[in-house]
């Protein structure tokens, strides 16, 4: 497995969740981490980034809620979720990209993120 997800469960609305991705030593020279997430009947969207020279980039959904942070030098990916509602219930995907022409992506296996009251 190149990229470990952990974290996500089950939260109540309002509450929080943090969720954390390590990618591989094999997977080097990664440009960009982040989290895209997938619901029952829709397309994978884009849920947050971070790009190697700092930038962030958030879906409008989640903007001030979440925070994307990374650890170049462990190619750690976090997310902490707050102010969590049942919209955000999805699973979650660590993403990993080398590289911009070509693009080189890389997907973990996703977790459950289950937001009930």
């Amino acid at each position: 497995v190149q990229l470990q997800a952990s974290g996500g469960g089950l939260a109540q609305p309002g509450g929080s969740l943090s969720l954390s991705c390590v990618a591989s030593s094999k997977i080097f020279g990664i440009d960009v981490m982040g989290w895209y997430r997938r619901t029952p009947g829709k397309e994978r969207e884009m849920v947050a980034l971070h790009t190697k020279g700092g930038g962030e980039s958030y879906a409008e959904s989640v903007k001030g809620r979440f925070t994307v942070a990374r650890d170049d030098g462990k190619n750690i990916v976090t997310l902490q979720m707050d102010d969590l509602t049942p919209e955000d219930t999805a699973r979650y995907y660590c993403y990993a990209q080398r590289g911009y022409s070509p693009i080189y992506k890389y997907w973990g296996r996703g977790t459950q993120v289950t937001v009930s009251s």
